[in-house]
């Protein structure tokens, strides 16, 4: 007769050393619960920043949009100042200041930062990535204000590189005129890139009110163009005080001053343009905190 076979007790599975995996505790009623070993800390707005400038500078918009910036800040510019340059004679330039011409430049590379802008915040309503985005991080007022400082400090060094090399050859082409003081250099570079910089923040804004590319960017070109197009068809005397005030207050005029070329000798003067835009923008950004925290996504 055969004696029973009782089978051999399993080894215990062998303890690795050194490696640090997940720990599980003894939960209530006898279950265990799962520790993970990744440590969870806060979030906070460093995080938010991290976030949005992976996703601004991986998308393609972007460094197409940008480069279009500076074709038209530094082509526009230069070609402008060698223009001016070839057909100038001595006299021409002598009360002339040599950064002014630097101008034409960026009043067409205004456009390219306000589309930047408007497509930071709206295209990610009309893709459906606002959803994922605040899946990550439901602090909707601290994406707002991540979007909005990693946009503005982009915006702010592409333009002061760009206005700084057109300011220098427009300085060293033109001999003839007078050397420029600090205080131009200084508004010439620093001021209008603010400036700039600070439309395409208003932008920003705009387009996290309207969730809507093409709406937002219309009214923003609307906004850069429809004062000085109204201005200059208003014929009649009864509207002059109106036709002043839209040739003195609309943005072309506003980046004129920082060139001293302003379309009025009245006006915003100085760094009164700043103001008026820093004003406008907290605005637009205090409307669009309001209604991103009252709206569904």
């Amino acid at each position: 007769m055969s004696t029973p076979q009782h089978p051999s007790p399993q080894a215990a599975a062998p303890v690795w050393q050194g490696a640090a995996g997940p720990s599980y505790a003894a939960g209530p009623g006898g279950l265990s619960g799962y520790t993970s070993p990744i440590p969870v800390v806060r979030t906070h707005l460093g995080h938010a920043i991290a976030s949005e400038w992976t996703k601004i500078r991986s998308v393609r918009s972007t460094m197409w949009t940008l480069g279009v910036f500076v074709l038209l800040v530094v082509g526009i510019g230069m070609m402008v100042a060698l223009i001016v340059d070839a057909n100038a004679s001595e006299g021409d330039l002598s009360g002339e200041n040599p950064l002014s011409f630097g101008f034409f430049g960026v009043l067409l590379g205004s456009m390219p930062i306000i589309t930047l802008g408007v497509l930071t915040t709206a295209s990610e309503y009309g893709t459906g990535m606002i959803r994922t985005t605040m899946v990550a991080c439901p602090s909707r007022g601290r994406v707002l204000a991540a979007k909005g400082i990693v946009f503005f400090t982009i915006a702010f060094v592409v333009t002061l590189v760009s206005t700084g090399f057109v300011a220098m050859v427009d300085a060293s082409l033109f001999t003839g005129a007078p050397e420029p003081s600090g205080s131009e250099w200084l508004k010439a570079t620093v001021g209008v890139s603010f400036y700039i910089a600070l439309l395409g923040l208003l932008s920003l804004a705009v387009g996290s009110v309207i969730r809507h590319s093409a709406g937002a960017i219309t009214i923003m070109i609307g906004l850069l163009l429809a004062p000085l197009v109204i201005a200059i068809f208003m014929f009649s005397e009864s509207l002059e005080k109106v036709r002043q005030a839209l040739f003195e207050y609309s943005i072309p005029s506003q980046l004129g001053v920082w060139y001293s070329a302003s379309l009025s000798d009245s006006g915003p003067s100085g760094w009164d343009p700043l103001w008026i835009a820093l004003g406008v923008t907290a605005a637009a950004f205090a409307a669009a905190f309001a209604l991103l925290e009252k709206r569904d996504v």
